[in-house]
């Protein structure tokens, strides 16, 4: 799930479940500080609904960008950066897809 505000936040999470529901969601707020360090906290994700080649084109089209961090052109996930500058890996799907038959 995605809900935009008009402020430029961005929630994602489970549908159907909003900050402070049963399960977590993560918020994204804009700032117009530029990034001065390194991150603290580095994000993982793994597409569940989608192939990895899938998710790549939407998170691109969303503003994303490739970076290079010594990754080396023959490991399984993609190096992307946000808008702001702040990194994350999108790697191969590791978890059966949301609503398969092997996940109910």
């Amino acid at each position: 799930m995605e809900l935009g505000r008009e402020d430029g936040a961005l929630e994602i999470g489970p549908p159907d479940t909003g900050f402070g529901g049963p399960q977590p969601t993560l918020m994204f707020l804009p700032n117009p500080e530029p990034k001065r360090t390194k991150l603290r906290l580095h994000f993982d994700l793994n597409p569940t609904d989608r192939d990895q080649h899938t998710e790549l084109d939407r998170l691109l089209a969303a503003g994303a960008r490739p970076i290079d961090i010594g990754q080396g052109p023959d490991v399984s996930w993609h190096v992307l950066a946000d808008p702001e500058g702040n990194e994350f890996c999108l790697l191969r799907r590791r978890v059966e897809a949301v609503g398969s038959p092997s996940s109910t």
